[in-house]
């Protein structure tokens, strides 16, 4: 077998691999004679057949096996030799399209090797990292909000309209073809308009309302309402409006501590506290991880792939052009063109990840399947009902582990580069944090 180089510049390569006759013919007869003692024909013993026999039955089929095996074997012997990484899969194509039987099978191999990375000292990396205290203001803020999302409602004055937001206590009959249904009825019902918990076009109708007040609200099912009997089909809903209220915030008490799971007031605080302090490491982690990144860009140079660059630029202009036309959900539109900016993104996203992969590497840095784990389950919960079809779906779809694990990776070799670099901590605000985050963003 001969491997002849015939081409090197830059990241590129290019190989003519030859793989004789003799070699392809030594190799098929051990394939065949691996095989032969399982073998069966009919006027033979299990394994007798012989092997001229062998090879006129089965000789096709184990060439184009054994031909494969060689030129496999070719490339990984190339590659450890020649100690290259192909940043894709190589390019692999017969050049003698004529070949037959007792031919050379003649291959060239083309790839672009990933490049050397330097070794850098992460000592040298300079980081702030941002603090921010929860204080009072904040904590009294968030109780605030919490206030509001557990809401109570209280009566309105005699004879006030119910207003959108307003909870209504009524008794209703549902008729379709003035006859009622199953499930078109109740008493004491609340209902808090504008919450689309009705069939559309009913709580519109209750807008203005006054306690007292008997309204026939006339809406039309659904077509595909779940219902198939009452599915497109109009109905009456005789309503008796007995109460009309309005939203309040909740007291904050101890009540509403209990409300959100704490022992008391002093408890749901301490929760709170802990939460906002959490939510604004993250936010400075995110903050000191783009100044990682900057301070690495800037301390390396090395050749790009230019396959990896243009792959990642097209990725960019695509998913930028859905961004600015959110109305086209499918890929039936004019090809997208990569810009000058959208390279120059490209190359920071493709060094920068060549680097990491590179420091994640040589630190041993690896996924637990604890941690794949967990990122799953926490992905499942955007499908509520679907959750164990969505874990599936991940388990035999390799691409989508990847697409996975490729975040994990990378945070886990940011934090092992955080722990090496020079890191000093300044107390800020929030609304200087705040900023810091926003900046992010309009990058």
């Amino acid at each position: 077998m001969q491997v002849t180089e015939t081409l090197n510049e830059g990241l590129k390569r290019s190989y003519s691999i030859t793989v004789t006759a003799e070699e392809l013919a030594t190799k098929v007869d051990e394939k065949l004679a691996e095989a032969q003692p399982e073998v069966e024909m009919k006027g033979f013993r299990k394994g007798k057949v012989p092997m001229a026999l062998l090879k006129k039955q089965f000789g096709q089929r184990v060439i184009g096996e054994a031909m494969q095996e060689s030129i496999d074997g070719a490339m990984n012997d190339h590659f450890k030799t020649s100690g290259d990484r192909p940043a894709m899969q190589p390019e692999v194509k017969m050049t003698n399209e004529d070949w037959k039987e007792g031919d050379d099978v003649e291959v060239s191999m083309s790839y672009e090797a990933l490049p050397d990375i330097p070794e850098l000292d992460y000592g040298k990396v300079k980081l702030e990292k941002m603090t921010v205290k929860a204080d009072d203001a904040a904590v009294d803020e968030a109780l605030g909000n919490l206030a509001e999302t557990a809401q109570d409602f209280k009566a309105r004055k005699k004879g006030s309209k119910a207003k959108d937001g307003d909870q209504i206590i009524m008794d209703f009959v549902g008729k379709v073809e003035g006859e009622a249904f199953d499930g078109g009825s109740a008493e004491d019902y609340p209902l808090v308009l504008g919450s689309n918990s009705f069939i559309p076009g009913f709580e519109e109708q209750l807008v203005g309302a006054k306690a007292g007040e008997e309204k026939a609200v006339t809406v039309t099912f659904p077509a595909e309402y779940q219902a198939e009997h009452l599915a497109g089909k109009e109905a009456i809903f005789d309503c008796t409006i007995k109460d009309v209220k309005e939203p309040v915030a909740a007291e904050i008490n101890d009540e509403l501590a209990k409300k959100f799971g704490a022992e008391d007031l002093a408890g749901l605080k301490s929760q709170i506290s802990e939460r906002l302090e959490a939510e604004y490491a993250g936010a400075a982690r995110a903050v000191m991880k783009r100044s990682l990144l900057d301070a690495l860009d800037e301390m390396v140079t090395f050749d790009l792939p230019p396959s990896l660059v243009e792959a990642e630029a097209k990725q960019i202009a695509h998913q930028l052009w859905h961004e600015e036309n959110p109305d086209v959900e499918g890929h039936d539109h004019p090809e997208i063109e990569a810009t000058e900016e959208h390279t120059k993104l490209a190359e920071r996203r493709v060094r920068l990840g060549l680097l990491l992969a590179e420091i994640g590497q040589k630190a041993e840095v690896e996924v637990s399947d604890a941690e794949m784990t967990q990122a799953i389950m926490n992905q499942a919960r955007q499908y509520p009902g679907q959750e164990r079809q969505f874990f599936e779906f991940v388990q035999q779809n390799q691409q989508m582990q990847q697409q996975m694990r490729a975040p994990i990776f990378e945070d886990k070799v940011v934090d092992h580069v955080f722990d090496k670099a020079t890191v000093s901590e300044k107390e800020v605000s929030k609304e200087e944090l705040q900023k810091a985050v926003e900046a992010l963003e309009e990058e």
